[in-house]
């Protein structure tokens, strides 16, 4: 039967598009997790949304498991094959189709790379909404199958707030094209919704219609010390009221802080002393104002005694500075047994989770090393922990306590990397039974064979 399949793809898009046993490179065996790498039956690069469709019909008429790859940039195992399947990567189905100043919209193929949308609406004079650390590699399709988030989300909120319209192969073929351009369009059930955040369960996104902003000017950027959580979330608040809105809002605890600060060279930019601090970023479209705006509510802000200190940014090369604290605690891949926690809580139990669920670590590894931060103002958080040790039962001991926390608090085991493989047996932590069934009616609706990405979500 493997053989077969692999022959048939070869007939139905040619030798050049399909590849099998030793000629699949080892990137295709796994997303950025690394974690159970496995390689795929065969890697098929389709061109087009029909080849896309000619695939899952032959492979829906075998009961041939697909797993849809993108830039394999994520946190959750979702793009991992588990072995067997036919991997249909969409990185040949690459490019801007169109931009529509009028509508202020970006069609664009699924393969595209997020940096290259990003780049294409800068130079039509607008910005997209979406911007996250893995822009060159991470693709749209990828981004819409998983409702990226990433630093705007405070701001323009996540990848299902900047998608307008979609075009999705079914699993038995059927193409589903609603390349919808309208911010307004009642006209019955918003199908688009049952693809965007799936991870390749119900469909493959093929092409979309993503939501173009005014560009603003340069960013204002400035680092801040703080005494509390308290504190961090009434500065949130200050912030938004002065300003009327943040482009980016990153907390970090002490140890999440002191951890880059201590591996960089020269000092930081404010000594890490403070239990918290935070990376706030805005922009508008007047310089002149914005700055003037800007400086004046850090001001109050310190007044009130919010802030203990601030370095304001002077330069694009300062603010680059700042941000590369935060995008240092990437450096946590390093430590051995590293493990990575994206979750969200109602914004004003962040802090006490962090304190219940550091409390809890510590009771039953001490010499776990656990750092919080995040983007709070959407109620993100990130819990990095380093057990010391790639013991398999520690590290689902760890995760198993920070998610029995999460659960405590009613808060989501993921929140904007999807489930995948990897949080699937935590899903009903988050999820009401009835929830989970709705899902799994959805799945045999339209997917009766479970050729899709079987295995992942639920």
């Amino acid at each position: 039967m493997a053989d077969d399949i692999v022959v048939a793809l070869r007939r139905a898009l040619g030798d050049s598009a399909v590849e099998s046993g030793d000629a699949i490179g080892r990137r295709y065996w796994c997303d950025a997790t690394g974690v159970a790498p496995h390689p795929p039956l065969a890697i098929v690069r389709p061109r087009t949304t029909d080849e896309v469709a000619a695939i899952l019909r032959l492979c829906n008429d075998r009961h041939q498991p697909v797993i849809a790859q993108g830039g394999l940039t994520g946190l959750a195992g979702g793009a991992t094959p588990r072995g067997g399947e036919i991997a249909l990567s969409l990185e040949r189905m690459s490019g801007i189709e169109e931009i529509d100043p009028a509508a202020a919209t970006i069609t664009v193929k699924a393969g595209t790379p997020l940096q290259v949308v990003q780049e294409a609406a800068a130079d039509a004079g607008f910005m997209l909404g979406l911007d996250l650390g893995a822009r060159g590699s991470a693709q749209i399709g990828g981004n819409i199958s998983t409702n990226a988030g990433g630093i705007r989300v405070i701001r323009y909120g996540m990848t299902r707030e900047q998608v307008l319209g979609l075009e999705v192969v079914l699993a038995d073929g059927t193409i589903l094209t609603s390349l919808n351009k309208m911010l307004k369009n009642n006209a019955a059930y918003d199908l688009k919704h049952l693809f965007i955040g799936s991870e390749g369960t119900l469909g493959v996104v093929t092409r979309a219609v993503l939501r173009l902003h005014p560009r603003p000017s340069d960013p204002l950027t400035a680092l801040c010390a703080l005494p509390s959580y308290e504190a961090v979330v009434a500065f949130l608040r200050h912030a938004q009221q002065a300003l009327g809105q943040v482009s980016a809002f990153e907390a970090m605890w002490l140890d999440a802080y002191d951890f880059v600060a201590s591996r960089r060279e020269g000092a930081p930019p404010i000594a890490s002393v403070h239990p918290f601090y935070v990376i706030i970023e805005h922009a508008g479209t007047d310089p002149d104002a914005d700055a003037q705006a800007f400086e004046a509510m850090l001001e109050a802000a310190h007044e009130r005694g919010l802030l203990i200190d601030v370095t304001l940014a002077q330069s694009e090369k300062q603010a680059r500075a700042i941000w590369a604290i935060r995008e240092g605690i990437a450096e946590w891949e390093n430590v051995v047994g590293q493990i990575h926690l994206d979750v969200s809580l109602p914004i004003g139990a962040i802090g006490e989770f962090a304190e219940r669920c550091r409390a809890r670590l510590a009771s039953q590894w001490p010499d776990l090393i656990a750092t919080f931060y995040g983007h709070i103002g959407d109620s993100n958080l990130h819990v990095s922990l380093a057990p010391g040790t790639d013991d398999e039962g520690t590290r689902h001991g760890a995760e198993t306590a920070v998610y029995d926390t999460v659960r405590d608090f009613a808060g989501s085991i993921s929140a904007e990397h999807g489930i995948g493989s990897l949080k699937r047996d935590f899903l009903a932590y988050s999820r009401t039974p009835a929830e989970l069934a709705l899902m799994r009616t959805l799945k045999a609706a339209l997917d009766p064979n479970n050729i899709l990405n079987p295995g992942k979500v639920l």
